[in-house]
Formats: structure tokens, sequence, C-alpha cells
């Protein structure tokens, strides 16, 4: 149970401030330009550069393409990442447009966000892959 204390768990934390910091302001930044009925956009947003930051990081860190320590993989992707990252507002956001009868927006939303997630994981896995030579 030694991961519940110590290193590990201060990195997530460290990284969940950041990265729920992180979805707050781009959140309210988005409403500011758009209006406060379009946040959506900012959700669609955090989700797909969050999907491209875990693909690029994992990819660093699993195929020794850079040397990142365990700290800071869990800093980033569980922490940051996880955080920053908003599956249950897509899936609030995606009831809404459920609930006004808006069945168009949803399936945009809905399957924009899923088809666009996978790309950008694949693209952070490709700039992973393309910068660095393995060590």
């Amino acid at each position: 149970m030694e991961f519940l204390t110590g290193r590990p768990a201060l990195a997530v934390a460290i990284g969940a401030i950041f990265g729920a910091l992180s979805r707050f302001y781009l959140t309210e930044f988005v409403k500011a330009i758009f209006g406060k009925d379009f946040g959506f956009y900012g959700t669609f947003f955090i989700n797909m550069t969050g999907c491209l930051l875990i693909g690029y990081i994992l990819t660093l860190a699993i195929e020794n393409i850079r040397l990142i320590s365990p700290e800071l993989r869990l800093m980033t992707t569980t922490g940051f990442c996880g955080a920053y990252t908003t599956f249950s507002t897509y899936a609030l956001e995606s009831h809404s447009f459920l609930a006004k009868g808006d069945t168009t927006m949803l399936l945009v939303y809905f399957i924009g966000s899923a088809i666009f997630g996978i790309i950008c994981v694949q693209i952070g896995v490709l700039l992973a892959r393309s910068g660095f030579p393995k060590t």
C-alpha cells in the first residue's frame, strides 16, 4: 500500500491541481469569448488536447523514447490529464442536447468528441515518436 503515500501520491496531487485549474480557466475563457451557452466548445478543446497530451506522454515513457520518471508520468497522466479532461462534463453536455431535442448537435458533439479524441491520441503518439530517438 506504499503507492497511497509518498512521492507517487504527491505527484498525482500536484498534477491534478494544475489540470483542474487549466480546465477551469480554459472553460471560462471560452465562455467569455463565445458566450455561456457555448461552454461545450471548451470541453471539446480540453478533451482533445488532453487526449493528445496523454498519447504523447505515455508513448515517450512506455517506448523509452525519453526517460520519464514514474512520478513525472503519474503527475502528467493520472494527475494533470485526469483532472484536466472532462468526460463527466462531456456526458452532461451531451445529455443537455438530448433533453433539448437537438439530436443533430448531440450526434455531432458526442461522436465528434470520440472520433477526434482517438485521432488526437494518435497524433500525440506520432509526435512523441517523430521528435526523439529512442534511448
